[in-house]
């Protein structure tokens, strides 16, 4: 089990190596769903994502003949660059096992941070690959299946709380449902009566999947274009955790994520990925049962896309 105690002393452990981000009104979604509403800035956190957070805490909890042995990771996107850059940061040797499809831009920065890639057909044979790197001596940092990485991702929570200790719900991402856990724990401790909504797209919606049929379900393929949320499976891990601290999961279509993506982007100039999105696209489903008081937190949690993945979804969904 994860304790908020662990996200606590994540929070010291990770102090000024990542973006304490900002969180802000949004004046037009306070007036649209007519309550007040906070959007956590998680897309402007170093390399475009939360991801830092994790990778950070578990690197730093290895002993130095485990950092000399390097680290290996599996990622469609925003965990190669988190781990990429956190590993750079700290001198260590990154390898990062990533599916073709990964988008040039994904494959570009994880580069740029000083990685080594390898390409596999699909992200089953990218875990696959990993696991033989961790048996050839390499430390596995896996996106979700781990304490310490859920418990950096969770040092967001606690910064939701600290700027708005009277939230009353909020809405999540999830992937392989790190984030959402450490998060959901941090705010269940400070905030009990806290709704937390988890949101994915259909397509890339495993743990709705898993939930609904009370045991691990495997995708046997990512079909949504929200790619960050594109785990195949959850883990009894974050399966636990999100039966245990989520109030209720949502899945929105490609579309709504894309909608909300523009919205966003010309009236509060915030540029998010499609997984990030989401989360308004889920709140605007619910917005009728919002009362007027409430405070509504809606977690940005990345924004890697490229000017053509934009261009791409504008002809796709909004001609």
């Amino acid at each position: 089990m994860l304790h908020n105690a662990d996200i606590k002393a994540a929070q010291k452990t990770i102090q000024g190596r990542v973006h304490r981000t900002p969180l802000i009104r949004s004046h037009s979604l306070s007036e649209r769903w007519g309550t007040n509403v906070f959007l956590k800035l998680e897309c402007l956190q170093k390399t475009g994502s939360f991801k830092p957070r994790g990778a950070f805490n578990k690197l730093l909890s290895l002993s130095e003949q485990e950092r000399k042995q390097g680290v290996v990771g599996v990622s469609g996107g925003n965990h190669a660059q988190g781990l990429a850059y956190a590993a750079r940061e700290l001198g260590v040797s990154a390898v990062i096992c990533m599916p073709e499809t990964t988008p040039q831009n994904y494959l570009d920065a994880t580069r740029g941070y000083g990685a080594e890639i390898q390409l596999f057909p699909t992200i089953h044979a990218a875990f696959d690959a990993a696991a033989k790197l961790q048996q050839a001596g390499r430390v596995y940092v896996h996106p979700f299946d781990d304490p310490l990485v859920a418990a950096g991702q969770g040092t967001v929570g606690l910064e939701i709380l600290e700027d708005v200790p009277n939230v009353s719900r909020c809405y999540i991402s999830i992937g392989g449902g790190a984030l959402i856990g450490g998060v959901a724990t941090a705010l269940k401790a400070g905030a009990p009566n806290c709704r937390v909504i988890g949101v994915e797209t259909e397509g890339a919606d495993v743990m709705a999947k898993t939930i609904a049929a009370d045991q691990l379900v495997t995708l046997p393929a990512i079909t949504s274009i929200a790619r960050t949320l594109g785990s195949p499976s959850a883990s009894p891990f974050t399966f636990e955790m999100v039966k245990r601290l989520v109030d209720q999961l949502i899945v929105v279509s490609d579309a709504q994520a894309v909608k909300e993506l523009f919205y966003v982007l010309e009236r509060a100039k915030i540029q998010v990925e499609p997984a990030a999105a989401c989360c308004l696209a889920a709140a605007d489903q619910q917005s009728g049962e919002f009362k007027s008081d409430e405070a509504i937190v809606i977690l940005l949690c990345g924004g890697n896309v490229s000017s053509a993945d934009l261009c791409t979804w504008h002809q796709q969904f909004m001609a």
